[in-house]
């Protein structure tokens, strides 16, 4: 995936707390982003089904299917996929990018605001994506080769 001018950019913000979403989307847009909003990970899979989406900004606890639910069903989709989860539970419940599927996982608390621009601007400038989560039976597998070869 190549870099992208901001202003072409489009943002899919998934999150149950409207509040939250029309703040979110009223930042990104000052920052000249494109903002489809949805209220739950059922919309927000459709919508990514039927838009080009750049980056996908996610709250962790969403009805109809969690936040992990939708990034893993969007790398599905998209291996490539730029995703970024939100969360008020980040820190106690030990949400990181490794266990969530997220490029990026950020906490709701009052530095929410300058992360998620930098965050999502720091996604879009990506030249390199980022490599599709290996699945378990592939790492098995290297193993075995390694300990085979090494015999």
């Amino acid at each position: 995936m190549k870099s992208l001018p901001i202003t072409e950019a489009k943002i899919l913000l998934v999150d149950e707390n409207r509040d939250g979403l029309l703040v979110r989307r009223s930042l990104l847009e000052e920052h000249g982003f494109r903002v489809e909003l949805a209220e739950n990970g059922e919309v927000g899979l459709e919508l990514f089904k039927s838009i080009r989406f750049d980056v996908v900004v996610t709250g962790y606890r969403i009805p109809r299917m969690s936040g992990t639910e939708l990034i893993e069903r969007i790398r599905k989709l998209d291996p490539h996929a730029r995703v970024v989860l939100i969360s008020g539970f980040a820190q106690p419940l030990g949400l990181t990018e490794e266990n969530t599927g997220a490029d990026v996982v950020l906490s709701k608390d009052s530095q929410e605001q300058v992360l998620l621009v930098r965050s999502v601007k720091r996604l879009l400038n990506r030249t390199v994506s980022r490599k599709p989560p290996r699945t378990a039976g592939a790492a098995v597998v290297r193993r075995v080769s390694r300990r085979v070869a090494a015999l």
